[in-house]
């Protein structure tokens, strides 16, 4: 049986000094999206190409 980590690892949740509030989940999210680079870039790509492709799809559908 695997057990899951309850806390989060120090490597995903960046050490706030104390007195500070905890950085909001956009601010982690861009941080992070930065960090992987090119990798969001292609998965940002693929999702709106995809979107776009699905809205297209119905839309010819449902002429």
């Amino acid at each position: 049986m695997t057990s899951e980590p309850t806390s989060p690892t120090p490597e995903t949740q960046p050490a706030v000094p104390a007195g500070e509030p905890q950085p909001s989940y956009v601010k982690l999210a861009m941080r992070n999206m930065v960090r992987k680079g090119s990798k969001s870039l292609f998965h940002f790509t693929l999702t709106t190409v995809g979107l776009v492709g699905f809205l297209v799809g119905v839309a010819y559908l449902t002429r």
